[in-house]
């Protein structure tokens, strides 16, 4: 593809051009940091032409929790509808979309990076383009199987997995900005879900009502509430939490070049 967007959030703080990249051929030509205005409110991109060797392709960063020169935005005030649609505005053929969760069973331990194959969001908040109107759309498969599939080839190889380890996760929205609680948790695993977080599946379902193909790489950054091992009472920190889902990049770059190289 030519032109790919990349969310990021308390896993994936900034976008450069690193060693990863290099090593893989592709070289920065540009680099852009632009404004894109919505009828939900300004988003700040930015946007990099790569050279892959045969071509020109085009990145676009969002930071979801953008906020201007202020602290980062709180999840459960963020206006995905801003961002989803900036990059839709901007051209974007596909959204890759990086999450740190927190993590239920023990095949998706704190390191292990895995893709989202369903969610499940009881939190009753919508999110949608359609207020005006009544549109409705099919989320059967939420994800992209295309760019899934793709993926999970790209995570099982530099992970070093077997064909038999659990790539795919379901994702449980959870309102926040609080984590959750051990009962939560446990209830949580009850009804199907593997991992938490608080904003993903927002994302996810503004991109199918526009027919953008989504894929959301999972990092596993702490055990959820209750399931760390040995100590079922420890208490989960945000700082702590961000800082371990940013030393497990490596696998997404891997699939970010995959994505980047591709046609």
């Amino acid at each position: 593809m030519k032109r790919l967007g990349v969310i990021g959030g308390t896993g994936l703080i900034n976008m450069t051009v690193g060693e990863e990249m290099e090593q893989s051929g592709l070289r920065l030509i540009r680099r852009d940091d632009v404004t894109v205005e919505t009828a939900w409110g300004d988003v700040p991109l930015t946007c990099m032409t790569i050279n892959t060797g045969e071509e020109e392709k085009e990145l676009f960063f969002l930071q979801r929790h953008h906020n201007g020169d202020q602290a980062s935005k709180p999840p459960h005030t963020i206006e995905h509808r801003a961002n989803i649609r900036a990059l839709f505005d901007a051209g974007c053929e596909a959204v890759m979309a990086v999450c740190s969760v927190g993590a239920i069973p023990s095949d998706f331990p704190p390191g292990k990076v895995g893709l989202a194959e369903q969610y499940i969001d009881f939190t009753g908040v919508a999110a949608t383009f359609h207020d005006d109107s009544a549109v409705f759309t099919s989320v059967t498969e939420p994800f992209d199987s295309s760019l899934n599939s793709r993926l999970s080839a790209v995570l099982r190889s530099v992970q070093g997995f077997s064909d038999d380890e659990r790539l795919f996760y379901t994702y449980w929205l959870a309102q926040g900005p609080h984590f959750e609680t051990k009962a939560e948790i446990d209830a949580i695993d009850t009804l199907g879900g593997h991992m938490v977080g608080m904003t993903m599946p927002r994302e996810a379902k503004l991109a199918r009502e526009l027919n953008l193909p989504y894929a959301a790489v999972c990092i596993s950054s702490n055990w959820a509430a209750g399931r760390e091992p040995g100590d079922a009472g420890a208490d989960l920190d945000h700082h702590s939490v961000s800082s371990q889902a940013n030393k497990k990049l490596m696998p997404v770059w891997a699939c970010l070049i995959e994505l980047l190289t591709s046609q």
